[in-house]
């Protein structure tokens, strides 16, 4: 016949074979919440220990490095889990009590600290949903560019391209469109219009675009197709005729860049590029830009006869008085 104590008399008696097991010089008062802060201390080291045994296998395991980290971090904070509840034994507290003093805490921090349990949520599906991973170089819905530096339960680090943190919580981040530069292959293709005149030569036009953008540094000049999804698209740059529009001719120059980060510089470089050879080249190549003309209704000029039809209006005579006035002498006396 087997009977079953109560976990609290089990860890009582746990509690007092520790007792038991120290020697009699180490049990001076207070000697239990020593021992507690000692199991707490090698539980802090334990898990440290732990985090650089399994790190490498961990990383292995998980292509994603964000993944491997919050894994890490879930041991660590398991192990210390595991030596505060130990340490709280060693002085008086019941694995119930401790239990329960947890779960009313935690109910507690959920109702109070709403945002932050949504952040962590937000968190947990970005980590599931994979939009980025660190390293990756993204652009926000406002325009900021920079590279995923960490991604935590609470919040995403970027390291903008002005030198700069930018700390987002998860649940911002979940609600924002983000465009990911470098999630399969960093080559980006831009696109840029130049609107040129009527009276351009418009082949000519397309192919000094075409030989500004391959004459550019970083430009993919050549090379196999570049598959996107199920699409190819050639390699070295292309010019078409977009629109024809009221000012001009629209022409659209696409061309692939190596690394977005250098957006700005290609782009910059392509423009200048083109300005020039548009200057330099034998054929007439001129940037369109708004012209206004003026067409005056003839209705509402005045006939040819009507401007000098009307004399000028008689001067008025002059008061006798005046001239009078005007002749006497003045009278110095």
């Amino acid at each position: 016949m087997t009977t079953t104590q109560p976990a609290g008399a089990t860890e009582a008696a746990a509690a007092e074979v520790a007792t038991a097991l120290l020697p009699a010089w180490l049990q001076f008062p207070g000697h239990r919440i020593v021992a507690a802060l000692l199991v707490v201390a090698l539980g802090v080291s334990l898990s440290k220990v732990l985090v650089s045994l399994l790190g490498r296998p961990i990383a292995r395991r998980f292509e994603r490095q964000s993944v491997a980290q919050i894994v890490l971090g879930g041991v660590r904070a398991t192990t210390i889990a595991l030596t505060l509840i130990v340490a709280g034994s060693l002085v008086g507290l019941q694995i119930g009590n401790i239990v329960l003093s947890v779960t009313v805490f935690s109910a507690v921090v959920g109702i109070i600290l709403a945002p932050i349990v949504g952040n962590v949520l937000n968190g947990i599906f970005v980590l599931a949903d994979q939009p980025f991973e660190i390293g990756d170089m993204i652009e926000l819905d406002d325009g900021t560019r920079g590279f995923v530096d960490d991604i935590t339960i609470r919040y995403t680090k970027i390291f903008t391209l002005d030198n700069t943190f930018l700390v987002i919580p998860n649940g911002n981040v979940r609600d924002r469109d983000v465009t990911n530069y470098s999630a399969e292959d960093e080559r980006t293709r831009l696109s840029l219009d130049v609107l040129v005149t009527y009276e351009s030569d418009i082949p000519e036009a397309r192919r000094q675009m075409e030989l500004a953008a391959r004459d550019t540094d970083d430009v993919i000049n050549g090379g196999p197709d570049i598959r996107v999804g199920s699409a190819r698209y050639p390699a070295t740059p292309g010019c078409f005729i977009a629109d024809f529009a009221d000012n001009g001719v629209l022409l659209r120059l696409r061309y692939w860049v190596t690394k977005p980060y250098k957006i700005a510089t290609v782009e910059s470089a392509v423009r200048t590029a083109i300005r020039q050879r548009f200057i330099d080249a034998e054929a007439t190549l001129e940037m369109a830009y708004p012209h206004r003309q003026l067409v005056f209704d003839d209705r509402s000029r005045p006939a040819p006869g009507e401007l000098h039809s009307e004399e000028p209006p008689a001067a008025e005579p002059a008061s006798p008085v005046d001239d009078v006035a005007a002749d006497s002498p003045s009278d110095d006396s």
